[in-house]
């Protein structure tokens, strides 16, 4: 188990790496010039060119590199009108819009998309497991059936469309929720569940739509193996070879893209939170794209990279304990 775990973490490791250098170059060679971007329209080429050696952009490109990739671990200097301003690690530059810490501009607002990301994803789990395993009782039934139509309608509804109908109906006509806001949990617990409840709604349904297809279909295709007919053939309880022979290697393929699209979202829900106005993660990328505000793009990239990754880990791990042939491999 330690051997996996310590292929799994290098692994990782070399694949931040290679994000973190392919999101480099992209961002800081093969954009527009980021002293020009930092000037402004009315600049003399003098002072792009001081701008450039302050922020290290003369330099050779893998110098540049080294510098950006050990700044995120022991923090780098940068020279501001003559005077030396430290960024504290992890350093993920400065603002070209705002002029604020990225790392700082990024700890304010993820709290605010780990919240959404997390009430929706109990949302969709549930939604989705509990309607899968409905249908694939019920197969070919009137249950079935009404899955079926609910599923496709909610995977044709796009985010910002039902985001918008749903305002109109439980907002303005009536008036059983308030528009959402960014209300602190500590706060008002109360307000604070109802303030999220519809951006968790919006971001869930259509996740919650293709975990039915796919725990159905699993559940299903399950239930035909030789195991669960012998499992029956012994006369086992109902409900213990639903739970233990039937559910449970069903679940395998609904953690992987569990972990995937949590750990995508916890990097920003994009549409729902610019849609609603609050300022996660998501409404900063949606801001930064438009203003072109490089170091913020790429901090969101990186920061997205990462949780994808991790999450990735955790998958394994989870694999580990679900399904014991993962177990028998990781051993050997």
């Amino acid at each position: 188990m330690i051997r996996f775990l310590t292929s799994r973490i290098a692994g990782m490791l070399l694949v931040l790496l290679l994000v973190t250098l392919f999101t480099y170059v992209i961002f800081f060679v093969l954009s527009p010039d980021p002293a020009v971007q930092i000037c402004g329209k009315n600049c003399t080429p003098e002072r792009i060119e001081q701008i450039r050696s302050n922020l290290g952009l003369d330099q050779p490109f893998w110098t540049q590199f080294w510098t950006y990739l050990s700044g995120l671990f022991r923090g780098r200097d940068y020279e501001v009108a003559g005077a030396v301003i430290h960024c504290p690690a992890p350093c993920l530059g400065y603002s070209f819009q705002t002029g604020q810490l990225v790392s700082d501009m990024i700890v304010q607002r993820l709290p605010i998309s780990a919240t959404i990301a997390i009430g929706a994803a109990v949302l969709w789990l549930l939604g989705g497991l509990v309607g899968g395993v409905l249908s694939a009782v019920k197969q070919g039934g009137p249950l079935d059936r009404f899955f079926a139509g609910l599923t496709l309608g909610a995977m044709s509804i796009p985010n910002y469309v039902l985001a918008l109908v749903l305002q109109f109906v439980l907002v303005v006509a009536l008036g059983w929720l308030p528009f959402p806001q960014a209300v602190p949990f500590t706060a008002n617990p109360g307000q604070w569940f109802l303030n999220f409840l519809m951006p968790w709604i919006v971001l869930a349904v259509g996740y919650a739509a293709v975990y039915t297809r796919l725990t159905r279909a699993n559940v299903i295709d399950t239930l035909q193996e030789d195991f669960v007919r012998t499992a029956r053939a012994k006369g086992l309880n109902p409900a213990l070879v639903w739970r233990r022979h039937a559910l449970r290697p069903a679940l395998t393929p609904i953690v992987t893209i569990f972990g995937m699209d949590i750990a995508g979202l916890l990097g920003g829900a994009v549409i729902t939170e610019t849609v609603f106005g609050l300022n996660g993660v998501g409404k900063l990328t949606a801001d930064s794209i438009s203003s072109n505000d490089q170091p913020v793009i790429m901090a969101v990239t990186l920061l997205s990279a990462f949780f994808v990754i991790v999450g990735n880990l955790v998958v394994d791990l989870l694999y580990s304990a679900i399904d014991p042939r993962v177990r028998t491999a990781a051993r050997a």
